[in-house]
């Protein structure tokens, strides 16, 4: 049998993609610097480790709908489903590196996208849970599973997250609505001659006696380097 270890070394944002996708950079490395591995069909699922970081104050309130008030942390600041991705590793002797890609939501219903919006720095700690199947052998396959106990720890900077999100929703975010509710929106929208979605939403909560959104922060307003600035988009999924 051949025995694999697992060490995710940096995570960054995908910036050619299509959709929003982190690539996590992992080092597989065999006990034998000499055992030959044909393949690997590996399984990754990935959980955020909420417990395992400090939070300012408005990063606390802004999580209040996940964990509840800080005062019941001790007891509700419990792991997050993040992702779970399949890929298949190259051939490799002894030791390789690869990048797992990763597709990402954007969508505040998700409680990962929900709990990475609410950051304002910092680091976030992640659990990589390995599984999946070895193709090994100099002489031929020798097939076995990789051990559900191999495991990995990453702290992906907060600063990778937000850049992939600017990169394809710059400045904007989505907001999921029933396909009834949009109509009576767009409705509204064309009662009152509104020539944009942000214009409606303001009107709307101007009408129930609040104020107006503030313009956006400098985390999301501010493109990353190497990142044209673009006027925000409207996004408003049914």
């Amino acid at each position: 049998m051949t025995e694999l270890s697992f060490e995710c070394t940096g995570v960054r944002a995908d910036r050619r993609a299509a959709a929003p996708t982190l690539l996590f950079r992992l080092r597989l490395t065999t006990a034998d610097p000499a055992d030959r591995v044909h393949a690997v069909a590996l399984r990754c699922q990935i959980r955020i480790e909420p417990a395992r970081r400090d939070y300012r104050p408005d990063e606390a309130e802004a999580l209040a709908d996940l964990f509840g008030d800080r005062s019941r942390w001790s007891s509700t600041l419990h792991p997050l489903q993040f992702a779970q991705v399949s890929h298949v590793v190259p051939g490799f002797t002894g030791t390789t590196e690869i990048e797992l890609p990763v597709p990402c939501s954007y969508d505040l219903d998700v409680a990962a996208g929900r709990y990475f919006h609410a950051l304002a720095d910092g680091e976030v700690p992640l659990l990589l849970l390995f599984s999946g199947t070895v193709f090994a052998g100099a002489g031929g396959f020798r097939v076995h599973p990789v051990p559900w106990h191999k495991e990995a720890q990453v702290r992906m900077p907060v600063t990778v997250w937000q850049e992939m999100t600017e990169t394809h929703f710059p400045g904007c975010g989505w907001l999921r609505l029933p396909r009834t509710t949009l109509d009576a929106l767009l409705a509204y929208r064309s009662r009152h001659a509104l020539p944009s979605w942000q214009q409606t939403v303001e009107a709307l909560l101007a009408a129930a006696g609040d104020d107006p959104p503030p313009p956006p922060s400098a985390r999301h307003a501010r493109p990353f380097p190497g990142t044209a600035a673009r006027p925000p988009a409207e996004r408003t999924a049914p």
